[in-house]
């Protein structure tokens, strides 16, 4: 079926009062960023709608990126015509023939009349666009409760939109609106569908990912690329902050204290993506915990492991089942890529029997018999590398090279390597499990 525009509908957002304009001016930055690798595509705002006109964009890959905007709740591929009663008849018909309803297809007209000044009611309206319908398509019959076949008669100033596909989509906050965290994305499965979550109520996130070269390789660290650029294809754009950790992990695996090696190593890590945090000016912290999946997702552990920060930890996966993240993982594309058997730093050092319910002050006096662990964890903050990922990108491979240089450095080559956004306006491990 030939459509002209995409029409968008705006959920949650449409009960914010006077923010409302602040939320919607997210959703259409949004909407802005996924479109940039449809060049033609432009936006139209009108209150409590947005409508991409396609002028010659494929309307069905752009749905598909669309579906996964935050802030917006559905979305219809839809027919434009002058909002004359004529010709919003002839544009019915149309799409009924295209539609080409089998025997016994039942059918209803659902009119309604935003614009007050258009002759018919919307009640009018339905019978009005019904009637020569059935009498023109023998093989409909009505069915006002649960038609096959909804035909939508959307009368506003402007146009008319004709559709009769109502498509669910994220739904949420749009992307920024609640504030930015730092996503502590490892190469397993939890993280990125707590990413996912977290973008999904408002929360503009920047990724943090700790490696170890040489135990680690460097396919193990394009794995967290890729599931990174998954994320940007929602997001629009994440940076990746890349953690050389190293010389912290293997200090940590020297203090003896096998089994607290992994409350030790991710204290440390929350301590760094604070600090990344305070110099990105994000205000929480995000991690795939799921209450009892692992040894360090328990209560007692994660108590201690979170007095690292003072920063608000957000865990959208806590009361999640492994099956439950699973299929999110399936549903957002994630799952594939975070099976690959590439290790991260938590494969290794690895106890038999790590502890489920450490000791804050014998955790803190390991630390403290560590003199040189604040400056190693100032050094890996310093070294971290940071590398922006685009919706749409092919080659996030390619810019992992490209990006491979000091934080700061990566934070001023934004300006010379960001593509252009221009859219016209109008681990199987279960004593490990993933890390965060």
């Amino acid at each position: 079926m030939e459509y002209d525009m995409i029409l968008l509908r705006y959920g949650e957002i449409t009960i914010k009062g006077r923010n409302r304009s602040r939320f919607e001016k997210a959703a259409h930055e949004h909407v802005k960023a996924v479109l940039a690798p449809f060049p033609q595509a432009r936006i139209i705002k009108e209150f409590g709608r947005l409508y991409i006109e396609a002028n010659g964009e494929p309307i069905q890959e752009m749905i598909q990126v669309l579906r996964h905007v935050f802030g917006i709740v559905s979305l219809s591929p839809v027919k434009r015509a002058p909002s004359e009663f004529d010709a919003v008849l002839k544009t019915a018909m149309e799409m009924v023939e295209e539609y080409n309803p089998a025997p016994g297809t039942t059918f209803k007209v659902t009119a309604r009349r935003a614009w007050k000044k258009f002759p018919h009611t919307s009640q009018e309206l339905n019978h009005l666009v019904a009637a020569p319908i059935l009498k023109e398509f023998p093989n409909l019959s009505v069915n006002v409760r649960q038609p096959l076949f909804n035909l939508h008669v959307e009368v506003r100033e402007e146009n008319t939109y004709v559709f009769h596909e109502v498509i669910p989509t994220a739904g949420g906050f749009p992307l920024g609106s609640n504030g930015k965290g730092m996503l502590l994305l490892s190469g397993g499965i939890d993280s990125p569908v707590a990413g996912y979550q977290a973008l999904k109520r408002g929360l503009e996130i920047e990724a943090v990912h700790f490696h170890s070269f040489p135990f680690t390789s460097e396919r193990a660290k394009q794995k967290v690329v890729d599931l990174a650029q998954i994320l940007a294809n929602y997001a629009g754009r994440i940076r990746v902050h890349m953690v050389p950790f190293t010389e912290v992990q293997t200090k940590l695996h020297q203090a003896g204290e096998e089994h607290l090696t992994i409350t030790l190593m991710r204290r440390s890590m929350l301590r760094i993506a604070s600090m990344l945090a305070d110099k990105r000016k994000a205000l929480a912290l995000v991690t795939g915990d799921s209450l009892g999946q692992v040894a360090s997702q328990t209560l007692g552990s994660m108590n201690v492991i979170g007095r690292a920060t003072e920063l608000p930890l957000l865990r959208p996966l806590i009361t999640m089942d492994k099956e439950e993240i699973v299929q999110i993982a399936h549903q957002i594309q994630t799952f594939e890529t975070s099976i690959l058997p590439y290790e991260d730093c938590c494969t290794l050092f690895v106890a038999k029997s790590p502890a489920t319910n450490p000791n804050l002050r014998i955790v803190e006096k390991i630390e403290a018999r560590i003199p040189e662990l604040d400056d190693l964890i100032q050094d890996a903050v310093d070294r971290t590398e940071m590398i922006t990922l685009y919706a749409g990108q092919q080659q996030p491979d390619a810019l992992l090279k490209q990006h491979n240089q000091p934080h700061d450095q990566a934070e001023e080559s934004l300006h010379t390597s960001s593509p252009d956004h221009a859219v016209s306006e109008g681990s199987s491990n279960q004593e490990v499990g993933d890390w965060f």
